[in-house]
């Protein structure tokens, strides 16, 4: 008897293999948008400058002003030990004042105020501290001498003067000594201007008046020289020889610097913003928001600073 090797069937074909199920926290990718990563970006934007604006009227313009404060009195300080300091519109060496470098340390006592004050008034200049307008005579010297002040920003140093009462002890420090002033008038715009001071020495410190932030006016507040006056050196720049920025409440929109500085940081904000959105759908949120939000800051903090160089240099 013979046997018959039947074959075996062929085997199924193996079915497929399904990709795994997504986990639990993976969700889909939704197809790309540009319309939404514009308008993404430009809302980090707007969050970044926003901040920034109030960040550098506020807490960090005060830190800003309270470093630039430190750094300005050690120099003053180290000039005045050495007799370097400048006592005219030009150095020991017969060199224009650098914009800004320290000139005199100007305390109210009734007010607590100490402050260092620096050469020239533009906006720029005005966020480390009170500023003295170059094409004024010295503190303590014959004439006005002018010193501007913020009234709210940046350390807010001029923010008690309309409390001033008449008398009050003003001291002014400068590289001749120690000049002391009492406080004759506080006026504002459209007051009626004092006698010209003549063979005499005034003060006259200046700030914006109004509500905070939204100066409506100009407050000035007139000392007379308690102390003898001090011989002045020649003076190259003449009363009024000064730039629109340098006067109270100009701003330095006129200054190609200043534009510069807010179309460059904005390019960059823009660029950090565009990223941002990009690093958002194909690395994940948390992960994006903990890098991102750090470098957004940290430039919209620069786009305000340099912004605010083009507001009213009381503000």
């Amino acid at each position: 008897m013979t046997t018959v090797l039947t074959p075996p069937p062929p085997a199924a074909p193996a079915p497929p293999i399904a990709p795994p199920p997504p986990g639990p926290g993976a969700a889909p990718r939704p197809p790309a948008r540009p319309g939404l990563a514009l308008a993404g970006a430009a809302l980090c934007v707007l969050a970044a400058v926003l901040l920034g604006f109030a960040a550098a009227l506020t807490v960090v313009g005060h830190l800003q002003h309270a470093r630039d404060q430190r750094t300005g009195y050690a120099e003053l300080r180290g000039q005045l030990a050495l007799g370097t300091a400048p006592v005219g519109q030009r150095t020991y060496d017969d060199k224009p004042i650098a914009p800004g470098a320290p000139v005199a340390l100007l305390r109210i006592p009734a007010l607590g105020l100490r402050e260092v004050v620096g050469e020239g008034t533009t906006s720029g200049i005005l966020m480390s501290g009170p500023g003295h307008r170059r094409d004024t005579p010295m503190p303590g010297q014959a004439g006005t001498s002018v010193i501007m002040g913020r009234q709210w920003g940046y350390g807010s140093p001029f923010n008690g003067l309309s409390k001033l009462p008449a008398g009050t002890r003003i001291e002014v420090t400068t590289g001749q000594g120690r000049a002391v002033f009492a406080v004759s008038a506080v006026r504002r715009s459209g007051d009626k201007l004092p006698a010209p001071a003549g063979n005499r020495g005034r003060l006259t410190l200046v700030t914006a008046s109004g509500s905070p932030y939204t100066p409506a006016g100009v407050l000035y507040v007139d000392a007379e020289l308690a102390t003898p006056v001090q011989p002045s050196p020649p003076r190259p720049l003449r009363l009024g020889w000064i730039a629109p920025a340098e006067e109270p409440l100009g701003g330095e929109s006129g200054e190609g610097g200043a534009w510069l500085a807010v179309f460059l940081w904005s390019q960059a904000l823009l660029a950090a913003a565009l990223l941002t959105v990009w690093l958002h759908r194909v690395w994940g949120s948390w992960q994006t928001w903990i890098t991102a939000v750090p470098v957004l800051t940290a430039l919209g903090l620069a786009v305000a600073g340099a912004a605010t160089r083009l507001l009213p240099n009381l503000l």
